[in-house]
């Protein structure tokens, strides 16, 4: 009888070097989406875009859009993409970006519903899933008013952006736009050559730089998660009962930076949660600490556009989440609203498993999808 054969593991170096490769993969995505919005034409793109003119229906676009996708980085590095190409502009993006960050607390809020079958467990689970989406709710609520009648955070990313790229409206490349050149061109001459024009050869275009970008970031997280997995396991296990709040909003952001997704990292806490190893007001600040993280993304993906704004809306997004933290965790009665809103919302669906069910569904599509509907 012949023994089984098993799968050797991939080389650490080399599983390290197809991380490099797909994130180049990835930046290519990025480029072309930009390259293929340009090829729309401008009537085309105000007819696509105009709809994100109001604030509103850009926070539900940027909500719905993260949890079709499931993750933030794709979604917001396709606004990186549409900001990059002109098709948005940065007054729209913005809250676009701040919706992509109440959309990405959907994954570890399903994942809580693992634990439906165990009352005690799935109050602990769904209470600290919730605290991700309390605190993004919340800060929305503080900054997108604040945003509209100041400005504050567009403007500082732009003074930030100015000095190191160069002020709006003006063509930059860094050293990747000019590596990634070269395959987006190829792209668009093998659409030419199957003499594809104008608009059809822009859908095409922005149709296989989506979908270069959901596939490497996907690959990308998958690689990196396999790279880092036990490192992320014994880094949050040293955690547990310290109770830093900065410590663990640190570790939040590196594990987040590490893996590529804030979903990862927030998922890994409910788990612990429900089977009370983790106690809610210390997995907190490790989801606040995942918020900036996953905003790397953002930043590496507006290396791959040719306008300043791209940077900017990238910076956007990382300042937004800081300025959360800051206007919120430091106030312990504000710090605490998150945490007592995600308590009595678990509470009521360890009775009724429907709250849950309806909560998710309510806050995460059909509000979305009837905000957008109303405001376009």
């Amino acid at each position: 009888m012949a023994a089984p054969t098993t799968t050797r593991p991939m080389p650490t170096a080399v599983r390290a070097g197809l991380v490099v490769a797909l994130i180049y993969v990835f930046l290519v995505g990025v480029a072309s989406l930009e390259a293929g919005i340009k090829l729309l034409g401008a009537d085309v793109q105000e007819q696509l875009f105009s709809s994100v003119s109001n604030p509103l229906a850009g926070l539900f676009v940027g909500i719905l859009a993260t949890v079709l996708v499931q993750s933030s980085s794709a979604s917001t590095s396709v606004i990186v993409g549409l900001v990059a190409s002109g098709a948005v502009g940065l007054d729209a993006a913005v809250p676009m970006i701040m919706g992509a960050n109440i959309g990405t607390t959907v994954t570890n809020t399903l994942v809580s519903l693992g634990h439906v079958r165990q009352s005690a467990e799935f109050t602990r689970a769904f209470a600290a899933a919730t605290v991700h989406d309390f605190f993004n709710l919340a800060a929305v609520t503080i900054l997108l008013p604040l945003e509209l009648a100041t400005g504050m955070l567009s403007e500082s990313a732009e003074w930030i952006s100015e000095r190191l790229v160069g002020s709006a409206g003006t063509e930059w490349e860094s050293p990747i736009k000019s590596l990634v050149r070269w395959p987006v061109d190829r792209i668009i001459d093998i659409g030419e050559a199957l003499s594809l024009q104008g608009t059809v050869l822009g859908v095409v275009t922005i149709a296989i730089g989506l979908g270069i970008i959901l596939v490497s970031l996907t690959f990308i997280t998958k690689n990196m998660r396999t790279l880092v997995a036990a490192r992320v396991e014994r880094s949050l296990n040293a955690m547990l009962g310290k109770g830093g709040g900065l410590v663990a909003m640190a570790l939040g952001v590196i594990i987040t930076i590490t893996v590529q997704s804030s979903s990862i990292t927030t998922s890994i806490l409910v788990p612990l949660a429900a089977a009370g190893v983790l106690s809610l007001r210390n997995a907190y600040p490790v989801t606040l600490g995942a918020n900036v993280g996953t905003t790397i993304t953002a930043l590496l993906a507006a290396m791959a556009a040719s306008r300043p704004e791209a940077l900017t809306i990238a910076i956007v997004h990382t300042l937004f989440n800081v300025a959360a933290i800051v206007i919120i965790y430091p106030v312990g009665v504000v710090r605490e609203v998150p945490i007592r809103a995600a308590e009595a919302l678990a509470r009521l669906a360890a009775v009724r498993t429907s709250w849950a069910l309806a909560y998710v569904i309510g806050t995460f599509i059909v509000l979305p999808l009837v905000g957008i509907a109303v405001l376009s």
